[in-house]
């Protein structure tokens, strides 16, 4: 800029700036280089006495790249107030600030201005209009745009493949790439992009092959975005040896490169592969941070997740929606409440990062985990908007705390707001009688599901109801209804019945449902435990010998109680009998004395 303005002083003193084309090269540069001014191309151009279509396009793309489309679609204003002749890419530059705005409606009445004054027949403008719908989520209207063309060339084709994929319509943009095969058109790298991208969502990696090797066989060019688009559909389609492959043939990778395949192997669970890839990366941005911490919080490894978020912030980065969302995940399995609100405090209440709905989600999810129900329902009632998992989350987190007036209460708001419930909410309700006793209600809620809600009771609703029945002593009801079922009983099912039996000393039904579950998990500990102190109960002796035998034979062993708690921001885990912890002598002499104030109280 400051070579720029050199050149406009001379170019000012020796008039040259009144001429039309030195004064477009100057207003171009001003506004479009990568050490543009806005600001002073603004003030350029309100210098020039009779702008013309290029120097007006020129302004409504500037602000565009500068972020600012709404002074775009002021200039766009300005040329249809003014009467300013318009060309093609006037109108493709006011529909890309009206995609930045948001501005539905514009586009549409500007469509109507293209139609009117003959642009529609125009490819470029075509496009654009295809590229606008379909990122507003009308495919639809986009398909029409592209059917009504007379011409179309190999942009307009990946456009609309694009359209399809960006709104989530894998088999309509395949179906269109066939289609763009018989025809006379030829794809591009770009092309093949947004064609992978539909395989990835489609997750067929039949068809994912299908494409490499027509990429392959048509000697397409294939540079780093391309290869790197291939690396993640394997991965999205669970073929991690063909993901692998791609990357170690890769002669050079970008940070995108190392993020996928670090991404890849956490989410088939190889974590050990994902840590020596995530620490030899050359470069981490907080997408790959994100990636190593959504691994190890998906697959239960909360600590792990927790300690690299702590050595994401010492590196100097800014979390971002996604990684928030896992963190929180990981402090609600770990019931780390402290790192918890230190998320909520320094990142969301600060509005350091947007709060939307699926973080809004996370944060009630980690308070209710944590038993903070207050905070968990301060934050339901502060989100702007809400989802099904919002109420789902809100509805859980009363049952499992046995806060049952309260869920039912929230599931009547959840019906007169306009959502409908889903299976999740129903098993929150249920869960929410079952914990209360509420025999009465939960029938009629269960009975209510598809009459009303349209929802076929899954093998998680006949869970509660049998551990509802069972908690009640009606344990023949219990098992009717778990024969009765049109679903293949589960563990869970056939595990509600065992519990119940073992509450009401029930040794034929115990007997059933524990033969019942070590046919389908034989090395379950807990099965044989139950049984166990089913019999005990009933002072069985005999046969809890024959149960602890069987155990010694099959080489099945109790797992030992864990447990893990939270002092000052430290974790410390603890098994029985553990004396591994440095303090597990003043541990123990505590647990002692509580123990006796206990007795001595009662």
């Amino acid at each position: 800029m400051p070579h720029l303005k050199q050149i406009h002083a001379h170019m000012t003193r020796t008039r040259l700036i009144a001429h039309t084309f030195p004064a477009s090269r100057v207003l171009a540069f001003s506004a479009l280089s990568d050490s543009a001014d806005m600001d002073y191309a603004r003030a350029l151009f309100s210098q020039i006495e009779e702008p013309n279509t290029f120097m007006w396009n020129t302004m409504i793309r500037g602000y565009c790249r500068a972020g600012v489309p709404s002074m775009g679609m002021l200039f766009y204003r300005r040329m249809v107030r003014e009467c300013v002749e318009m060309d093609q890419r006037s109108f493709v530059f006011a529909l890309k600030a009206c995609e930045l705005l948001g501005g539905v409606r514009v586009g549409e009445s500007m469509h109507c201005r293209i139609w009117k004054l003959g642009f529609d027949c125009y490819v470029l403008v075509r496009n654009g209009l295809i590229r606008f719908y379909s990122k507003f989520g009308s495919p639809g209207l986009a398909r029409k745009v592209f059917d009504e063309s007379t011409l179309s060339d190999v942009v307009t084709w990946t456009s609309m493949i694009d359209g399809y994929a960006m709104n989530n319509l894998p088999n309509e943009a395949l179906d269109l790439f066939d289609s763009m095969l018989v025809g006379e058109v030829e794809p591009n790298e770009v092309t093949m992009i947004a064609v992978i991208s539909a395989c990835s969502q489609k997750g067929d990696v039949s068809v994912g092959r299908r494409i490499h090797e027509f990429i392959t066989k048509e000697n397409l060019s294939c540079r780093l975005t391309l290869l790197n688009s291939l690396l993640d559909m394997y991965i999205k389609c669970g073929c991690l040896s063909d993901a692998r492959e791609i990357f170690e043939t890769l002669e050079t990778r970008d940070v995108f490169s190392w993020t996928s395949m670090v991404n890849g192997y956490a989410k088939f669970g190889e974590f050990e592969s994902a840590r020596k890839l995530f620490d030899a990366m050359p470069e981490r941005n907080v997408v790959s941070w994100n990636a190593m911490i959504a691994g190890y919080s998906q697959n239960n490894q909360p600590k792990e997740a927790l300690e690299l978020f702590q050595e994401m912030l010492e590196s100097g980065l800014v979390p971002i929606e996604n990684t928030l969302v896992c963190v929180l995940s990981a402090c609600g399995q770990m019931g780390c409440l402290e790192m918890g609100r230190i998320i909520h405090d320094r990142y969301i209440k600060s509005n350091k990062v947007r709060f939307g709905v699926i973080l809004g989600n996370a944060l009630i999810d980690m308070y209710a985990k944590c038993g903070q129900l207050d905070s968990a329902a301060y934050v339901f009632h502060e989100m702007p908007a809400r989802d099904i998992v919002t109420w789902n989350s809100m509805i859980n987190g009363y049952a499992v705390h046995g806060r049952a007036k309260e869920a039912l209460l929230l599931f009547d708001q959840l019906r007169r707001s306009g959502l409908n419930p889903d299976d999740i909410t129903l098993v929150g309700i249920l869960s929410a009688c079952s914990h209360c006793g509420l025999l009465n209600e939960a029938r009629e809620y269960f009975g209510d599901m598809e009459r009303e809600f349209g929802i076929e009771p899954k093998v998680e609703h006949y869970a509660c109801m049998i551990d509802l029945y069972g908690r009640n002593g009606l344990l023949e009801e219990a098992h009717e209804l778990l024969m009765q079922m049109p679903l293949e009983p589960s563990e869970s099912t056939w595990g509600a019945l065992l519990n119940a039996s073992r509450m009401h000393g029930n040794i034929e039904l115990a007997k059933l449902a524990a033969g019942k579950l070590i046919d389908l998990d034989p090395k379950d500990s807990g099965i044989y435990v139950l049984l166990a102190n089913t019999f005990a109960k009933g002072k069985k002796w005999s046969d809890v010998r024959v149960i602890r035998s069987a155990m010694r034979v099959k080489n099945v062993r109790k797992a030992p109680g864990q447990s893990l708690i939270e002092v000052d921001g430290e974790f410390h885990e603890f098994v029985a009998a553990d004396e591994a912890h440095p303090q597990s002598e003043e541990i123990y002499r505590v647990l002692e004395n509580v123990t006796l104030q206990s007795s001595l109280s009662c």
